[in-house]
């Protein structure tokens, strides 16, 4: 309890950093996948060539790759970044890990959203474009809705995916709740008690965020949650 009491502060810190990792990569992350799952559902062979390659190296490529690879790789080009004024960037750690989860996510999400678009029943967009809906109409009111009301069980896999993987960024000396960890282990030999409480923020966040999304996908679906019109009454001895 005393390990608990002296180092908490410290490791709330770090959940903070963690949290703001999450949420800006998924935050990001969504806006970009929107358009790449878009591209990759194309009929022009460059957009859909363009985004089945990014898909193709984000999903098939470690995560712990790709932030190597941006932050230590973007070393290598220090001069013509900073000819572009990139340079601030890309030598902080932090930037270089949001910008690795983003792309990360990004990809992934695109395919949920890929995949839950192509799920529409096509009577559904049918009746839609019978109503006069235009394109942009059509997208904003119709298949987006649907889409994130089929895709939000595997985008909240995706989250609590995320939340774990931020743990990697504490490579590059990000001081989220693994990075605390690790300094605080390798100070005092206490890796037991450090990692310890590591893994009970990471539960806290992960089952707190599923609490959450699980009363979001209960109000998407709550048309088909109402058992008051699924039961049968019974009247006189009679179901009706």
């Amino acid at each position: 309890m005393g390990f608990v009491i002296e180092n908490l502060p410290r490791f709330l810190e770090g959940a903070w950093t963690t949290i703001q990792l999450a949420t800006l990569s998924c935050t990001i992350g969504l806006m970009l996948a929107l358009p790449i799952a878009l591209a990759r559902l194309s009929r022009n062979l460059v957009l859909r060539g363009i985004s089945t390659a990014y898909v193709f190296f984000f999903r098939g490529t470690p995560l712990l790759a790709q932030i190597f690879l941006i932050y230590y790789g973007s070393g290598q080009f220090r001069h013509e970044l900073a000819s572009v004024g990139l340079w601030a960037f890309f030598r902080d750690p932090w930037v270089c890990a949001l910008l690795s989860l983003t792309l990360n996510t990004a990809a992934y999400t695109s395919e949920i959203l890929r995949g839950a678009i192509q799920s529409i029943p096509r009577g559904e967009i049918e009746a839609a474009r019978a109503l006069g809906l235009k394109p942009p109409l059509l997208l904003r009111l119709v298949i987006l809705p649907r889409a994130i009301q089929i895709g939000w069980p595997a985008y909240t896999n995706e989250i609590v995916y995320q939340i774990q993987a931020t743990s990697l960024v504490s490579i590059i000396t990000i001081m989220d709740i693994t990075g605390v960890a690790r300094a605080v282990g390798a100070r005092d030999f206490t890796f037991f008690e450090a990692f310890g409480l590591a893994a009970s923020l990471y539960l806290v966040l992960v089952y707190g965020f599923i609490f959450v999304a699980r009363q979001i996908e209960q109000r998407l679906n709550a048309h088909l949650m109402r058992p008051e019109t699924a039961r049968p009454r019974k009247l006189g001895g009679l179901i009706r």
